[in-house]
């Protein structure tokens, strides 16, 4: 071959290499704007499945309405039900100190209320008997989105009796120098309802209306840890109890072995 032919060769492969790029490159823009057009009825379809998804919420939401009203009318029947319920449950017996738990005694009813579109926000109402801690009835926390959009909180300011705030009274016995207790108080309970700094991730309230609303029943049934272990060490000492009578009895069934023994020997002596 001569080198023009060579040259001319070269050329020839450059030349459909560079027709094999741009193919290939139209080929993958086509593509893509395909699989944009597709993802786009994707999305599509997924707002239409949010939409109809959002409308079934609604519907059962308000056929459960009348079931929640009869629950609380039969929970009203037992005392002590909604304290028993958060000091039973694992994240919020952590919020309790010893005197949230004694105001929360006087607690009679909860109620958790979605607004009619869900997405926008939820209630929860906590209705108190009359109670030497304050003066309301009702103390409630409210989400929703703001004018923005972004999510919001309000709540009932408590109106405390004399003496007896106890968000107060938390924060002065953490802060007493020299009286550290071995177990330091968690922050009150009652914190929660002054508490707006992030709305959208307030794990109080979201665990109320997620995990304790739908079925308080499953936590105020948790059996009560201590009286487990008071039964276990129960049982533990009656295994000891009675191996120590069957010890008792081996010994006793040894010595009288022996003094068979003797006896016999005793009888074997006068008859020689």
């Amino acid at each position: 071959m001569s080198a023009s032919a060579a040259k001319v060769s070269k050329k020839e492969l450059n030349s459909n290499h560079d027709g094999a790029d741009e193919t290939s490159e139209k080929e993958q823009q086509e593509a893509i704007e395909h699989i944009d057009e597709v993802q786009n009825e994707i999305d599509r379809l997924n707002e239409q499945a949010s939409e109809e998804i959002l409308k079934v919420e609604q519907k059962y939401n308000k056929l459960r309405q009348p079931f929640f009203q009869k629950r609380s009318e039969l929970i009203a029947k037992i005392p002590n039900f909604w304290v028993t319920t958060f000091v039973n449950h694992p994240q919020v017996s952590a919020l309790l100190g010893e005197e949230d738990e004694e105001a929360l005694h006087y607690l009679s009813r909860v109620e958790v209320t979605e607004f009619e579109d869900i997405k926008s926000g939820y209630r929860i109402d906590f209705y108190f008997d009359e109670n030497p801690y304050f003066e309301n009835k009702v103390l409630s926390k409210e989400f929703h989105l703001n004018e923005s959009g972004d999510p919001s909180s309000k709540s009932t300011e408590i109106k405390w009796k004399s003496g007896k705030d106890l968000t107060k009274r938390s924060s002065q016995t953490q802060n007493k120098a020299g009286r550290k207790r071995q177990h330091e108080e968690p922050e009150s309970f009652f914190t929660w309802f002054t508490d707006h700094a992030d709305a959208g991730a307030d794990e109080l309230g979201e665990v109320i209306k997620d995990d304790i609303w739908p079925n308080p029943l499953q936590y105020y049934l948790v059996p009560d840890m201590d009286d487990e272990e008071g039964e276990g060490e129960d049982d533990d000492e009656d295994e000891e109890g009675l191996e120590d009578i069957d010890e008792e009895g081996d010994e006793d069934g040894e010595e009288d072995e022996e003094d068979d023994g003797e006896d016999g020997e005793d009888d074997e002596g006068e008859d020689d």
